[in-house]
């Protein structure tokens, strides 16, 4: 019961999607809004497989007929996926599109296309889908996804009909990643970083983001039990690790989240820490770091975001960053 299951993390949009799969009354295009990794994409192949499906039962597709089959892969005839060719989805691709559609479905009158960031769509591009979703080609259907709907023309939003997905909650995101046998602790770390479920297994990968743990661990205990060799541990350990900005940017995020865990210490709110391994640290430097240090960490570490933004070197940053947390 693909449905069902898709109704656990995303009830109100799969509600308006399969009324309309048992009236018989499908819109012929869908407008897919909210963040990544709220599901946008699964849900838009489940209803390409309930449009073809061959024996569906009620409004679920069976899953193992060859349309259900070809589409899951990736490689039905009469389902076009249009993504972003660099920073845009350009009007060459809606052109393109256009002509596959002047033919005939290859094995019936049923033809699907879905735009994924729809948003990125260049000012002809839009345009020119605008006026293939004001004359729809026969049992054409069309599902475009966004995470930024103020940026798409409001004349495609007027044509079509918009369904918001809410963000994927954090305890949704870890059991989800779990299943796929990704240890708690590192759920919970990744679940405060993402929503994207691919993006946070790909974070995951080659245990990324437990050896970023480690290094946030080891550079605080360096801050508070051996500050002399602080530095010496930025310098081999955290900045020979996040070489990337957007790797210094998630080991910012870690550094952030893990004084935020000492602060629920605080609050007695051990069960909503996300160091979980790390309990018996966290509540000894509860009892040692006031609230004031502690917002004024927090405070550094958003300031240190914030530069490493404005494109100030990495190197610089953190030694600064590292000269305000040790202040007492």
């Amino acid at each position: 019961m693909i449905w069902e299951k898709l109704a656990q993390t995303q009830p109100i949009a799969v509600k308006m999607l399969t009324n309309s799969l048992k009236k018989e009354r499908l819109a012929h295009a869908y407008l897919f809004d909210g963040p990544r990794g709220s599901g946008k994409k699964e849900i838009a192949k489940a209803l390409a497989k309930s449009f073809f499906c061959e024996n569906s039962s009620g409004v679920d597709p069976c899953l193992t007929c060859s349309q259900c089959k070809r589409i899951d892969s990736g490689n039905h005839p009469d389902v076009h996926f249009i993504r972003s060719e660099g920073q845009s989805i350009k009007v060459e691709q809606i052109r393109h599109l256009k002509k596959e559609f002047t033919f005939r479905g290859m094995e019936s009158t049923k033809k699907v296309y879905i735009v994924e960031d729809a948003e990125k769509m260049t000012a002809g591009a839009a345009n020119s889908i605008l006026k293939f979703l004001e004359e729809p080609d026969g049992e054409a259907l069309a599902v475009l996804m966004t995470t930024q709907l103020h940026r798409i023309l409001k004349t495609i939003v007027s044509r079509s009909q918009v369904i918001t997905f809410s963000q994927l909650a954090p305890e949704t995101l870890v059991e989800k990643l779990q299943k796929q046998g990704i240890t708690k602790s590192d759920a919970l770390t990744v679940s405060q970083i993402t929503f994207d479920l691919e993006e946070a297994i790909q974070l995951c990968h080659d245990n990324w983001i437990a050896h970023a743990r480690n290094k946030v661990i080891q550079l605080i205990d360096e801050i508070i039990l051996r500050p002399k060799y602080a530095f010496i541990t930025l310098q081999e350990g955290w900045m020979a690790f996040f070489q990337e900005k957007k790797d210094m940017q998630l080991g910012l995020d870690l550094l952030m989240i893990w004084y935020r865990d000492i602060l629920r210490m605080q609050a007695g709110q051990p069960e909503q820490i996300v160091y979980i391994d790390q309990q018996h640290k966290l509540k000894e430097q509860a009892l040692k770091v006031s609230q004031r240090k502690l917002g004024s960490n927090l405070q550094a570490v958003m300031d240190a975001k914030r530069r490493l933004d404005a494109n100030t070197a990495p190197q610089l940053l953190m030694e600064q960053l590292l000269l305000r947390l040790q202040e007492g």
